[in-house]
Order: structure tokens, then sequence, then C-alpha cells
């Protein structure tokens, strides 16, 4: 009986030392990305791409001023769609959709989208930013035993992250979008993370699911730091 119990108390609190929390997970993510100290020196980042929707395929820039603007527009066959978040608004224009000209966007898109004005991850900072953070244990993404962690925004708006135990990086996000009027569970895939010049690591490679439609997004070129207008997020006239 004396070593049946030793070997429960052992058990348990081996268990209890392999167990992580949501701050613990979060740091090693933050220190696989680059490490604090190197991705609070990020102050804007610009990344060029190519999108690939539909079978179309289109260039794309990413210029992000770090808690200030984002602003993302790709140009399929001389047809340019802009999204532009704030830290105040956003706005997009959508040719595609039947809009030339800007339009602001609703108010549970914004919200949704509102995380994107950080320049390098929402998780950096997520409390003095106004966000929660919650652990829900763990679920597979492929092969992986993945960490969930569920992120609420200032907004209320919830993203869920799941992070690779081996890597530590962010391999899957999934959020409620709305989309043609519709509510839809957009599911983000990034992989083959590159590490920068800067010296921080960014994915190459993003699939983004729908469900009605998904696209892919292959990373050229990522510069950090280089000096952005803060008049591009300035909604267009």
């Amino acid at each position: 009986m004396n070593t049946f119990l030793l070997s429960a108390i052992a058990l348990c609190s081996l268990s209890f030392a392999k167990a992580q929390t949501a701050d613990e997970i979060i740091t090693k993510h933050i220190d696989a990305a680059g490490g604090k100290d190197k991705l609070s020196q990020v102050k804007s980042v610009y990344i060029e791409s190519t999108t690939e929707v539909m079978g179309n395929q289109g260039a794309t820039k990413t210029y992000i001023l770090n808690g200030k603007g984002y602003r993302n527009e790709s140009d399929f066959g001389g047809q340019a769609l802009v999204q532009v978040v704030t830290d105040k608004g956003g706005w997009m224009i959508n040719p595609f959709a039947g809009a030339t000209d800007a339009t602001a966007l609703p108010e549970e898109q914004f919200k949704s989208n509102a995380d994107q004005v950080y320049a390098v991850d929402p998780l950096l900072n997520y409390a003095e930013n106004g966000a929660k953070v919650e652990l829900m244990g763990q679920e597979k993404v492929g092969e992986v035993n993945a960490y969930k962690l569920k992120y609420t925004n200032k907004y209320n708006s919830e993203t869920t992250y799941y992070i690779d135990p081996s890597t530590w990086y962010i391999i899957q996000m999934v959020r409620q979008a709305e989309a043609m009027g519709q509510q839809v569970t957009v599911t983000i895939t990034l992989s083959d993370y590159q590490k920068t010049d800067f010296g921080i690591f960014f994915p190459s490679k993003t699939h983004m699911d729908m469900g009605q439609f998904a696209l892919d997004v292959t990373t050229n070129k990522v510069e950090v730091n280089k000096e952005i207008d803060p008049a591009i997020f300035e909604m267009a006239k």
C-alpha cells in the first residue's frame, strides 16, 4: 500500500511539473519568435507577398505601423483590393463586391480585425493591450498535439491560437468573421517560418480557409522598421 501511495504521489507530482500555464506557453512562443527584447524593438513591418485565390494570383503589399495602423493591398489584374485597420476604425475598397470607393468597415468586422495593427504578434504584451488569454488544453492540428489558447481582445472578439509545443510557433488561428453579410469561420494555417534580417521569425506560408473559398499567401520579402507614412491609413476619398 505504501509503495502504491508513493507511486501515485510521484505520478501526480510529475503531472503538475509538466503542466503549462497560458503565460508560460506565450513566453516560450515569444522566445521562439525572436525574444521579447527584440520583438519590442519592432516599430513597423512591410511585407511583399503573392496571394492566390480561386486560380488567380495577385501581388500583395502589407504595411503595419505598430499599434497604429494596418494596410493590406492586393492587385488582381489591375483591380486593387484594399483593407485598412487603425486603432480607431477601418475601411476597405473591394471592387469585386462592386465597391470602387472606400467604405467603412462594419463594426463587428473592425473588432475582429483590430489586432492586425500589432506589427509582430498580438500575444506580445497582450494584457497591456486590454486582451485576455485562457488555456483550453491541447488539440490536434494535423499530426501536432497543439496548445489551444483562447484570446479575447479588448473589443471582446475571440481568436483561438494553436501553438506547436515542439517549435512554439503559432501554426493555426481560428476566428469568426463576416463575409458577404454572413458569419463564417475563418481558419488560418501558418507554416514555413523564416528568420528575417532583423532577427525575428515570420511564417512565409499562410493558408486562409473561409469555407466558401480559400486563399494562399506566400511571403517574398519582409522589412522591419521601414519608414511608413501614417497618411496611408487615412480613409481614401
